[in-house]
């Protein structure tokens, strides 16, 4: 593919709320871009290193971000200007972090996540097609195959963890124009599968556990983004394992694949074929499609 380039967006000056007594949240702007996320990203991980006394929490949104504090040992006013100070420091395109590249194999159109969406096609735009099949016509592709394709063309970002515990919400590493879009279903199903892969708007999850849901259904993963017990050795440091900022390749299997990855999993033995990598902003916006294939070599 020819080289792109991504242009940075200019955000408006940053809005700061008080959530309650004990949350300070910070919005970034209004619509989602690779700045903002970035900036927030950035922003909140500065917050980490500082270490401020009385900061519980620290959240990553898609275009924002929040803190937990402790009122009885800083004032909200406080933190804020603190922010202030971080949000004054950061140029994001001069930015860096250290991430991962985390391999998820996905066996698309898979029986489980099929047999759900023909069970809630009254509550679909589109009754007569797969969810599959209306994500390709709505965006122009000829055929299921070449949306796929489109899909797992390009890496995904994980953007924030959030909605239910472990979900990743993750954006695709693509030029504008290229972004894959969908809406949400138009009432929500009241069952989803585990570990099932939806995409909407331009997002797409992993569902960690089984519940409701609203995304359309392309597949299933035989691996765990979500481990309570923390069994398997990839989760020893947290329960969780997509963090934001990290990178997600999500990889087409086929059903046999799938049995023997998930056979592992239940085994405990599973081991994720995941990366660490520093992630430049300033090299992703200058040619993405060639600093996404560099980062995806440290899992090829």
């Amino acid at each position: 593919m020819a080289s792109e380039r991504i242009t940075p967006v200019d955000l408006p000056d940053p809005r700061y709320e008080y959530g309650g007594d004990d949350h300070v949240f910070v919005d970034l702007a209004e619509e989602m871009s690779f700045t903002a996320n970035f900036k927030a990203m950035a922003i909140t991980q500065r917050v980490a290193e500082r270490d401020i006394d009385g900061v519980v929490e620290n959240c990553p949104g898609n275009a924002s971000y929040m803190l937990r504090i402790d009122p009885d040992v800083v004032h909200p006013d406080d933190v804020i200007a603190e922010l202030k100070d971080i949000e004054a420091s950061i140029d994001v395109a001069e930015y860096a972090w250290e991430s991962r590249v985390i391999d998820v194999p996905v066996l698309f159109e898979d029986p489980w996540t099929h047999e759900t969406l023909m069970d809630f096609r009254d509550r679909h735009q589109d009754p007569d097609a797969t969810d599959l099949e209306y994500s390709a016509e709505l965006n122009g592709y000829d055929d299921v195959e070449s949306f796929i394709d489109a899909f797992v063309g390009a890496p995904h970002m994980v953007t924030m963890v959030g909605f239910v515990p472990g979900l990743p919400w993750c954006f695709q590493m693509v030029p504008r124009e290229r972004q894959l879009e969908v809406p949400k279903y138009v009432e929500p199903r009241t069952a989803t599968p585990s570990r099932a892969v939806g995409f909407g708007g331009a997002f797409s999850v992993v569902y960690p556990v089984a519940g409701a849901g609203g995304y359309q259904l392309y597949g299933r993963t035989p691996a765990e983004v979500l481990d309570v017990d923390q069994e398997l050795p990839a989760f020893e440091d947290s329960m969780v394992l997509p963090n934001p900022g990290d990178i997600i390749n999500y990889r087409r299997i086929d059903r046999d694949e799938y049995d023997a990855i998930r056979d592992e999993v239940e085994a405990g033995t599973y081991e994720y074929d995941m990366a660490d990598v520093t992630f430049s902003p300033e090299e992703f916006f200058e040619a993405p499609n060639e600093y996404n294939a560099q980062l995806l070599e440290a899992v090829a």
